[in-house]
């Protein structure tokens, strides 16, 4: 019984401390990875802590996003495809237009890729 306890205790961490990792992939998220990879190399941190700083990026980066961006945009264009799975959407959609209030732009070719905010807020509050 004290394992199965430890074994929930484990996963309820993994559970809490859970955030959306789409922003890695952005021009800050690539560039806080390669200074943590250097430091790792420089063995100033350990990987352990670069993952820590990582998880924490996460958090503050949904966090951040969820309550200050109010901009609102619009398009429409040709859905190609989309697919649900685990609370994302993607959607791949061609000949795009962009307007935000005055400003247009026009895409060949797009994918959108949409988490569920309120999800991501209740894994955090958890």
């Amino acid at each position: 019984m004290p394992q199965l306890k430890s074994k929930m205790k484990k996963i309820r961490w993994i559970f809490l401390n859970m955030s959306y990792q789409l922003y890695r992939n952005t021009t800050l998220g690539n560039s806080l990875q390669e200074s943590l990879d250097d430091l790792i190399q420089q063995q100033a941190i350990t990987p352990q802590l670069a993952l820590h700083v990582l998880a924490q990026f996460d958090q503050s980066i949904n966090k951040a996003l969820a309550q200050n961006v109010r901009n609102r945009i619009t398009f429409r264009g040709a859905l190609n495809v989309y697919r649900f799975c685990d609370n994302v959407w993607t959607f791949v959609m061609n000949n795009v237009e962009f307007r935000e209030s005055t400003d247009k732009i026009d895409v060949d070719k797009v994918k959108i890729v949409a988490c569920d905010a309120k999800a991501s807020s209740i894994t955090s509050s958890i």
